[in-house]
């Protein structure tokens, strides 16, 4: 057994190095716990048996991101709607739209 990784680090060192990651890490994250139906959990772990998440922690992590995202797109597309809502587009802008949008058409090779 080599006393060196593939690298040419001491193996000491890589651990050490390793360690002090997860520790920065475990100190900067937030810690959520939360309960959730057996069936919700034996599907997470078929995900994580499948390779498709490395741990039960990166799914939840996966999944809040995602949900986070979707919550912060849907509020951006209600700012969008309403604003329009409250100043609807001129007939000069939906003109200009349906003009580009034909002559675009026109100019496919089809």
């Amino acid at each position: 057994m080599s006393w060196r990784s593939s690298a040419g680090v001491p193996r000491r060192r890589e651990l050490c190095i390793a360690r002090c990651i997860a520790s920065v890490h475990t100190e900067r994250m937030a810690q959520l716990v939360a309960r959730v139906e057996d069936d919700l959990a034996a599907a997470v772990d078929q995900l994580v048996a499948a390779g498709v998440f490395a741990s039960r922690s990166e799914a939840v992590r996966v999944g809040l991101e995602r949900l986070v995202d979707r919550c912060r797109r849907d509020e951006i597309g209600a700012r969008i709607a309403r604003g329009y809502r409250e100043r609807p587009q001129s007939d000069a802008e939906v003109a200009w739209a349906d003009e580009s949008s034909v002559r675009m058409i026109a100019e496919e090779p089809w």
